[in-house]
């Protein structure tokens, strides 16, 4: 049974990783957000009495699980926002967005670093992020789940619900899409 303290300090270690990877799958910040949110409440009150090595897979079972119900939402969203969209023509998306808010603060880990180094990475860094987000979803969600959030291969298998040797083509596949992608637009790593 994991005390309070160890599912405080597993929720604090996933926090970052897990919201990337739902950052990855939804490709929205703010429900990114709240699916983690809300998938940190659902561990904690349905399976804080667990043991601490059960909780990671219960974890990533509950955000992937938290992704597809996004998704379910969704689409159920653009079925009514559609329909209602074509009653209130000329309306633009952008008409009260402040453009402030899409700068983003620096994060300021790397103070050593040069300016010029940080900026290279941060770039490198984005087009990896977009080029992950250019998967297909299966892909995305073993390579993240493998290679990110460091699971073995039968655990991302648990927890996509598929065989061992589909993660194995997935993740793969993901890998040699990544690395001719990359090298597309002149990356080495």
């Amino acid at each position: 049974m994991a005390s309070r303290s160890e599912l405080s300090a597993f929720l604090e270690s996933v926090e970052r990783r897990a919201f990337k990877q739902a950052v990855f799958a939804v490709r929205d910040e703010e429900a990114a957000l709240d699916i983690v949110q809300d998938a940190m409440l659902r561990l904690s009150e349905k399976y804080g009495h667990r043991p601490a090595e059960e909780l990671p897979l219960l974890f990533h079972r509950i955000v992937q699980n938290a992704i597809r119900d996004w998704f379910r939402r969704q689409k159920v969203r653009s079925l009514w926002t559609t329909s209602l969209s074509s009653l209130a023509p000329g309306r633009g998306e952008d008409e009260d967005q402040d453009p402030l808010e899409t700068l983003q603060a620096a994060d300021g880990s790397n103070r050593e670093e040069a300016p010029a180094e940080q900026l290279e990475r941060a770039q490198v860094l984005e087009i990896i992020e977009q080029e992950l987000a250019r998967l297909p979803a299966r892909q995305r969600e073993a390579f993240v789940m493998r290679y990110w959030e460091e699971l073995d291969v039968a655990e991302t298998a648990r927890v996509m619900g598929c065989s061992e040797g589909s993660v194995k083509t997935h993740c793969s596949r993901a890998a040699h899409a990544l690395a001719a992608a990359l090298r597309a637009r002149g990356i080495t790593l």
